[in-house]
């Protein structure tokens, strides 16, 4: 494990999958934690597409492909090529550490090279990401992560939410494929106002986020404190899950920041594209609130 700090605040990254593995601070954590595999998701960096794509299956200039199907029970590839790769410390310093790794196989056409920051300051957790297209054709792509963030020592049933989401996208229940538009959310997926989690089950991509001083925000609190959750407009998605066996922990929530929702390489909707030779960059963080 790689660890970094800043004054009372320490976190502590996976370099398979270079995926956040703990982030505290004086020792309250902000994030669900793990002893040894990474449960549920918990961390993983999801590049180049967040969530699901239908049967593995998309086109490109007109030429399908097929991406492997690591989900058999519903048929889908999901959450990218990157969580089983252990990652090439680029730098790691007290209170940064940069990874990168190559994204290339599995059924994907067009190499990228993907690159993570993890950074500590007085400000909380900053995560920044990057892209670039290595290969000799033009790819779209997206990136999204999987934390699951906590409002300090707040129980989740006792824990408020509010998302910066505007829309919700339905989806088939047995797929969890989009079988729809996203709409806009009201009464149970209605989160614009705060509310408390305790009874909320979802697994369920909201859209529509709307910054606020240039930012998209998502905030947990509770009486053991809270967290807010900001990331680039470039973030457009978020994806909320509500287990109730996180390992340790039971009930927990994950708030997954993405550019693109379930299925966008087939629907296009919000994908980024590079040219050869071209960059993206996007970054989102974690902000201790009291």
């Amino acid at each position: 494990m790689l660890e970094i700090s800043h004054g009372a605040a320490r976190a502590v990254i996976a370099p398979e999958g270079a995926g956040l593995k703990s982030y505290e601070v004086g020792g309250v954590p902000y994030v669900e934690t793990y002893e040894d595999e990474p449960p549920m998701g918990s961390g993983a960096v999801l590049v180049p597409w967040p969530n699901r794509t239908a049967g593995g299956r998309w086109t490109l200039d007109g030429v399908e492909q097929q991406l492997e199907v690591n989900e058999p029970a519903r048929g889908n590839a999901i959450h990218g090529l990157v969580r089983r790769v252990v990652w090439d410390v680029v730098e790691h310093t007290g209170g940064l550490l940069s990874l990168e790794a190559p994204v290339a196989g599995f059924g994907w056409p067009v190499a990228l090279r993907t690159t993570i920051t993890y950074a500590l300051d007085e400000n909380g957790l900053s995560v920044s990401h990057g892209v670039t297209n290595v290969g000799d054709a033009r790819t779209p792509f997206g990136v999204g992560t999987h934390p699951y963030p906590r409002a300090g020592a707040s129980a989740t049933d006792e824990t408020s939410m509010s998302l910066a989401a505007t829309t919700v996208l339905p989806v088939d229940a047995d797929t969890m494929i989009p079988n729809g538009p996203a709409e806009p959310v009201s009464g149970d997926y209605d989160f614009r106002v705060a509310r408390l989690l305790e009874g909320v089950k979802l697994d369920t991509a909201f859209g529509g986020c709307e910054p606020v001083d240039g930012l998209v925000r998502h905030v947990l609190k509770g009486p053991g404190g809270g967290v807010e959750m900001w990331a680039d407009p470039d973030f457009k998605w978020v994806q909320v899950y509500t287990p109730g066996n996180f390992p340790g922990r039971g009930r927990a929530v994950a708030i997954e920041p993405m550019t693109c929702p379930p299925d966008a390489l087939n629907s296009g909707v919000d994908l980024l594209w590079l040219a050869p030779g071209e960059s993206w960059a996007g970054r989102w963080g974690l902000r201790p609130l009291s």
